[in-house]
C-alpha cells in the first residue's frame, strides 16, 4: 500500500472520528437544553421562572450548555478507539475541568452544569468507545444496534472506577453531604452504572410514551420518578433529611394521581413547584440525571433510526 493510500485512509478515519464526536457533543448540549426548558419543574430553572436559584435563569442555562459543546466533543474524540483505564479517566477529567472553567467564565462564576459535566462527560466517553467497538467487532446492520442503555451506563461506570489523581481537593456541597449523611452522590451514581437513569428515569420515560402520553408529560413524569427515589445531595444540602423526604413524598403523590398528564396531577405539580420555591429547595441532582436520561435516549434513537449514523458514515462506505 502506498503512502498516499495510507494517508487517505487515516484522513477518512479522522473525519469519521470528528463527525461522531461532534454528533455526541451536539446531543449532549441538546439534552441540557431540553432539561432546562422542561416546564414546570419543581424548584428548578425553567421557562416560567428561576425556581429556587436567584443566580440563574433560562438564558444563562442555555449559554452554559452551549459553552460545553466543545468539551463533550473533545471527550468523545479522546475516547474513540480506547478502553476504560487510568489514562482515559484523567484525560476526561482534564477536559472536564477545562470545560468547567469555560462554563464559569460564561456564567460569571455561577455553577450551572458542574454535575452535568461529570455525568454526561462519562456517558459521552462511553458512547464513543462503544461506537468504535461496534464497528470493529460486528457486521452491518447490527454493529450499532447492539449498543444499549445498559451498555453505555456500564462502560461509563468502568471509567468512573479509576481515581482522578489530579483533582483539586475542595469541600464541595456533595462532599459535605456525604460526610454528614453518608450519601454517595454523583460519584457513586456513576460508579454503580447510573441506576437512577437505567432503572428509574428511562423506564418511566418509555412507559409514559408507550401509554401514548405527550412528550412533555412523559419527561415531567420521568423527572418526578427520579425525584421520588433519589437521595438528592442538592436537597440534602439545602434542607437536610426532612427536605429530602418531604420532596420525595410530594413527587410520589403526584405520580400516584396518574402523573402530570392528569388534571389532578398537573395541579399538584404546580403546587409542588410553589412549595419548593417557597422553601428554597432544588432537586439539582435529579435534574442532572434527567439530562443524562434524555441524552442516552437521544443516542439510542439516533442508532435505532440509523438516519444520523448513516449520514455520518457515508463518506467512507461504512469503513471505520
Amino acid at each position: 500500500m502506498s503512502i498516499s493510500s495510507i494517508s487517505a485512509i487515516q484522513s477518512d478515519k479522522n473525519l469519521i472520528v470528528n463527525r461522531y464526536a461532534s454528533w455526541l457533543g451536539e446531543l449532549a448540549v441538546s439534552a441540557l437544553r431540553d432539561e432546562a426548558s422542561l416546564t414546570p419543574k419543581p424548584g428548578l430553572v425553567d421557562l416560567h421562572h428561576n425556581g429556587s436559584h436567584e443566580d440563574m435563569n433560562i438564558e444563562l442555562m442555555y449559554q452554559s450548555a452551549a459553552s460545553l459543546q466543545s468539551t463533550f466533543t473533545q471527550m468523545a474524540q479522546v475516547s474513540y478507539g480506547t478502553y476504560a483505564d487510568q489514562s482515559l479517566r484523567e484525560q476526561l477529567a482534564w477536559i472536564g475541568r477545562t470545560g468547567e472553567q469555560q462554563m464559569l467564565t460564561v456564567t460569571k462564576g455561577v455553577n450551572t452544569h458542574r454535575g452535568a459535566i461529570w455525568a454526561l462527560g462519562l456517558l459521552t466517553g462511553s458512547a464513543s468507545m462503544l461506537i468504535r467497538e461496534a464497528y470493529r467487532n460486528t457486521e452491518v446492520p447490527y454493529r450499532l444496534k447492539a449498543i444499549s442503555a445498559e451498555h453505555i451506563a456500564r462502560t461509563a461506570s468502568e471509567i468512573a472506577q479509576y481515581p482522578d489523581r489530579y483533582a483539586p481537593v475542595t469541600a464541595s456541597h456533595g462532599t459535605q453531604v456525604k460526610h454528614q449523611y453518608g450519601t454517595g452522590g454523583a460519584k457513586d451514581e456513576a460508579q454503580h452504572g447510573f441506576p437512577h437513569v437505567i432503572n428509574v428515569g428511562l423506564p418511566a420515560l418509555q412507559q409514559a410514551r408507550a401509554q401514548g402520553i405527550d412528550e412533555l408529560y412523559a419527561r415531567l413524569d420521568s423527572l418526578l420518578t427520579i425525584i421520588s427515589v433519589l437521595p438528592d445531595t442538592c436537597l440534602l444540602y439545602r434542607g437536610g433529611q426532612q427536605a429530602l423526604e418531604q420532596t420525595q413524598q410530594r413527587a410520589t403523590v403526584i405520580l400516584s394521581q396518574g402523573g402530570t398528564s392528569t388534571t389532578k396531577g398537573w395541579q399538584a405539580l404546580l403546587a409542588f413547584d410553589q412549595w419548593m420555591v417557597k422553601h428554597h429547595f432544588s432537586p439539582g441532582g435529579s435534574a442532572d440525571l434527567l439530562a443524562a436520561t434524555l441524552y442516552i435516549d437521544s443516542i439510542l434513537k439516533g442508532i435505532t433510526d440509523r438516519t444520523d449514523m448513516e449520514s455520518l458514515s457515508k463518506t467512507t462506505g461504512g469503513r471505520m
